[in-house]
């Protein structure tokens, strides 16, 4: 299994490398940051092992130009966790917290593995037409209010601003104002401003014209355009840059839209509802949020409550994501043990509906049984830190280091990227 190592601090990647050393199964290759990784991965890789904070490009955006080509799993610490929920949008279904055990390390690859093999048979087998992995609801109090507020609010051309934590189905609700609404049967188009290149963005909602600028060798319509009579969705609305919301707000009020190097405006009908898990009120008063854009998409504000706050939802949503999972793969019937419904309701579920469906996808593919038991869901590893193996692999490294370099604190220090100070510090702290 050829696995790549996608780490910045030099002290952590080489602890890795001398830690897999006792795994000969693995292939390790490693790298500095995800540019170079990126020019390098090919076919023959099978997993990436990635930090999140890294420079020139972070662990997130590594994972989205991956695009779904490897299993990945994702490293980072408790300050970051909320990132590590972000990559469960992208189809991470592993993070561990640093520090962690080399032996919890290997069990994720071995999960991973696994879920990439049957993944892969399934890629091969004829798509079945089903309905989205999100494209369902539990039931409770909180969700049932929102629902009716939805579908009032579906019968006419008011904006909606979608509000809540990520994984909470803020598309979900956006698709389901679309579909009860008297546009449902336009296109109902769904825009991510956090994933479009801000100098891309305009061209993006708005099209362009032949010769607009070097790459544009034919006009192509905007989103707008291609979603006129329907429903366009604003996912992120907080992450569009300042400059491009004047565009937006004047777009929405005159209900026109010009392509890049046109003449004249095209008019346009659409419905607009969007999202965000920011404070726009903050981004506001920080001046990164216009706040005439925000009266105009905020007519009817939505706020959809965290998945622990709807706790009379998990169960629900999880047995349906299990069958659904079920017949994806197409194996047995599976069901949740009364242990592990336990753990579903214990669980706190930061990463809200899109980590429990991850969860439950996982647990279906690993467990060995008809019965899914809370080894299968594995949520303990979610929240556990592991205080000892990464502090061992530092003492190994620098043992090692300076073995090699016999004892030169100055030729040690520098290859281990540390001042001398430092050095001397970790190696009275690990009594070397």
């Amino acid at each position: 299994m050829k696995i790549a190592i996608v780490e910045d601090d030099i002290n952590m990647r080489k602890s890795l490398e001398i830690a897999f050393r006792d795994f000969k199964e693995y292939e390790i290759v490693s790298f500095k940051n995800p540019i170079d990784a990126l020019k390098k991965l090919d076919d023959s890789f099978n997993l990436i092992i990635t930090d999140i904070n890294m420079p020139k490009m972070d662990g997130i955006e590594f994972v989205k130009e991956l695009d779904g080509r490897y299993e990945v799993i994702i490293m980072t610490a408790n300050a970051t966790l909320g990132r590590a929920i972000d990559s469960i949008q992208l189809g991470v279904k592993d993070f561990l917290l640093k520090p962690f055990e080399i032996g919890t390390l290997i069990t994720a690859i071995t999960r991973a593995d696994k879920v990439q093999s049957i993944t892969k048979e399934v890629k091969t087998k004829k798509p079945q037409n089903s309905k989205s992995d999100d494209d369902f609801f539990g039931i409770s109090e909180a969700l049932e209010k929102n629902l009716r507020i939805a579908k009032k609010a579906a019968l006419t051309d008011a904006s909606i601003l979608l509000l809540g934590e990520s994984g909470v189905g803020k598309e979900v609700f956006a698709n389901y104002i679309h579909k009860n609404s008297p546009r449902a049967k336009k296109p109902f188009i769904a825009i991510n401003m956090a994933a479009i290149p801000d100098n891309l963005i305009e061209s993006e909602l708005f099209g362009f014209e032949k010769g607009a600028f070097t790459d544009a060798i034919e006009a192509k319509a905007g989103q707008f355009e291609l979603a006129n009579g329907g429903t366009i969705f604003l996912d992120e609305i907080g992450e569009m840059p300042y400059e491009m919301q004047a565009k937006l707000l004047r777009a929405l009020q005159e209900k026109e839209v010009r392509r890049l190097g046109a003449s004249k405006a095209i008019k346009i009908d659409v419905r607009i509802v969007s999202a965000t898990n920011a404070q726009l009120e903050e981004k506001i008063e920080n001046s990164e949020f216009r706040e005439d854009l925000y009266y105009r998409l905020n007519t009817i504000p939505l706020h959809i409550a965290p998945l622990r706050e709807r706790s009379d939802e998990i169960l629900s949503i999880a047995v349906t994501s299990l069958e659904q999972i079920v017949k994806k793969y197409d194996f047995e019937t599976k069901v949740f043990s009364d242990l592990a419904q336990k753990e579903l309701l214990a669980y706190k579920w930061p990463g809200n509906i899109r980590e429990l469906i991850s969860v439950v996808e996982r647990a279906a593919i690993l467990s060995e049984g008809e019965e899914i038991t809370p080894e299968d869901l594995f949520l303990q590893s979610r929240g556990l830190k592991r205080k000892k193996s990464i502090q061992d692999m530092e003492s190994e490294l620098i043992a090692e280091v300076l073995d090699q370099h016999q004892n030169d604190l100055e030729a040690s220090a520098k290859m281990l990227g540390f001042t001398q100070k430092v050095l001397n510090e970790k190696i009275k702290t690990y009594n070397l």
